[in-house]
């Protein structure tokens, strides 16, 4: 796959997209368009187990291009970067935001679209939309489902830049790991999905995902349904049960 602002990179079931637009990846109209693109066709790969966006250099990304808010370009530029959230948000596998440095405004939108958000010490979040009058559409409709009204308000309406940390002890951050091994750290996070079920895990994360907007009740008998229906009808649950009576490592067999 060759791009002009991304890299992007298939290999033992871990699909990377760099974003790569110095000296901050700041996202603009035909970036946006590429990374849309990128997630369409890496999504597609088999036997895909986890993604992870982070960004190239000393930033994650700082935001959509101030250019692309204008009146002429400002419709656009809402319908790109929120086809590329909506890519995220309903990718099959797990997707990792590995947040190397700065993610402001459209930059924390993404990774806040993401499942999990791992970052490096010294790394800044945030959505300063609200000092140059504008908000971000994504953020006002996903923070408050991720850390309540009260402290999304907060956020949003003061535009305020918070560290990794101040993040992680919201919620809004996973885990936060020294600059100086972020990448081993990262490598060592996604491990964990490699040795997992692919197929398992992408219809555990369709089960949440399905299941956030139910009551209670609905969620669960969703989740029973698809349990007997979908999940026992593939191979690896049952090799996953045998595995662990026999007390042996499984091998997998669904792709």
């Amino acid at each position: 796959m060759s791009f002009a602002f991304l890299k992007v990179d298939v290999e033992g079931g871990v699909a990377r997209i760099t974003l790569d637009r110095p000296p901050l990846n700041v996202l603009h109209i035909p970036m946006m368009g590429e990374l849309e693109a990128a997630l369409e066709q890496v999504g597609r790969q088999e036997p895909l187990k986890v993604a992870v966006i982070t960004g190239a250099g000393r930033a994650f990304c700082a935001g959509v291009d101030v250019a692309d808010h204008t009146a002429d370009r400002v419709e656009e530029m809402l319908a790109r970067f929120h086809a590329v959230v909506r890519r995220v948000l309903h990718f099959p596998a797990p997707v990792v935001a590995a947040v190397n440095g700065a993610a402001l405004g459209g930059g924390w939108e993404l990774a806040m679209a993401c499942d999990v958000v791992v970052a490096a010490e010294g790394a800044k979040i945030g959505q300063p939309e609200i000092k140059l009058a504008v908000f971000p559409p994504v953020a006002a409709a996903l923070m408050p489902r991720l850390v309540g009204r009260q402290r999304a308000m907060e956020l949003i309406l003061t535009g305020r830049t918070l560290t990794a940390q101040e993040g992680r002890e919201l919620g809004l951050v996973n885990h936060v790991y020294p600059a100086d091994s972020f990448a081993e750290q990262v490598d060592a996070f996604l491990a964990q999905f490699t040795a997992l079920s692919a197929p398992v895990v992408r219809l555990t994360k369709q089960v949440v995902l399905r299941g956030l907007d139910l009551p209670f009740e609905r969620a669960l008998e969703m989740a029973e349904q698809v349990y007997l229906d979908e999940l026992m009808a593939l191979d690896d649950p049952h090799e996953g049960l045998a595995a662990f009576m026999e007390k042996r490592t499984p091998v997998w067999k669904d792709r």
